[in-house]
């Protein structure tokens, strides 16, 4: 009898076992604390994020690709629900490159937030979420670079392997991992950028301030779609609450987890408002504007 199994099941049958790896690994890492930078000796960084260099910081998954891709003009799509309903997707997708972050969708939302894709990072932590969803995030638009970010123990360990044979599936995919020396760098900036180390200061850096950098590393000019200034949750009278998700309308308000995470002290917390007082700072230094809200 003739073997009748489609390519579509054998593709079904690799993602199942991706899954169920990356179920596992979820389950057994949401309480650890990585300590990928050693020492507190002073950082040693370029002065400027455009001469860290990409060839060297972002390794790729399969092959011997380089991460060599430049753009004059960049946009960032933020997850935030400040962009629904002013119809920006348009004006998104006709700039030069696109940039978005870990499983923020298009579908259903492309009036507000566009669907071109040049750029996807991706946490450690949402690789399970992004890789499940083949047609939305892999085959929708096959031109998408995917660079993921995440601890080095993990991502040389496990996350890896799930990550290439996901490249394998699907060959079309081009991926990069961030290099453990970079990630060191990042930890470098954000104490070189606030004082603060982030492990003593039991801070976790988002996937908003890996993207930026980023952005700076790969375009000339950014420009950031939802993002609000490091005063916006403090002011008088307070705004309005807002999903923190444009995608999950019934998630935590924006502010109350801004907020929360800038003041806790009992765990591993994203120090978002720290993180955008830098952004304010480089803002001139790299052409970085803000729009949706607008910056002060």
């Amino acid at each position: 009898m003739k073997n009748n199994t489609s390519p579509r099941a054998a593709v079904f049958l690799i993602l199942f076992g991706l899954v169920t790896l990356l179920i596992i690994y979820s389950s057994n890492s949401r309480n650890e604390v990585f300590h990928y930078t050693s020492g507190r000796e002073k950082p040693h960084l370029p002065s400027s994020l455009k001469k860290w260099g990409v060839r060297t910081g972002y390794r790729p998954v399969s092959g011997n690709k380089t991460l060599d891709r430049h753009c004059g003009q960049c946009v960032i799509i933020t997850s935030s629900s400040h962009l629904l309903g002013h119809k920006l997707g348009a004006g998104i997708d006709r700039s030069e490159c696109t940039i978005r972050m870990n499983d923020a969708p298009t579908t259903g939302y492309e009036a507000d937030v566009g669907n071109k894709t040049t750029f996807r990072v991706v946490a450690h932590s949402s690789v399970y979420r992004v890789l499940k969803r083949p047609q939305e995030f892999v085959n929708k638009t096959p031109e998408t670079t995917f660079i993921f970010w995440g601890p080095p123990v993990k991502m040389q360990k496990s996350l890896i392997k799930i990550i290439q044979r996901a490249s394998v599936a699907f060959p079309n995919m081009t991926a990069f991992v961030v290099s453990p020396g970079r990630m060191k760098q990042f930890d470098d900036l954000f104490r070189k950028e606030t004082g603060k180390d982030r492990v003593t200061s039991r801070s976790w850096l988002s996937t908003g301030w890996f993207t930026m950098v980023i952005a700076v590393e790969l375009c000339d000019k950014v420009h950031v779609y939802g993002m609000v200034s490091p005063n916006y949750c403090t002011r008088k009278p307070q705004p309005h609450k807002m999903p923190y998700h444009y995608y999950e309308p019934k998630g935590p308000d924006e502010c109350a987890t801004y907020i929360h995470n800038e003041r806790s002290h009992k765990g591993n917390h994203h120090r978002f408002i720290t993180e955008k007082r830098v952004f304010a700072k480089w803002a001139s230094l790299y052409n970085i504007t803000f729009s949706h809200p607008d910056w002060d």
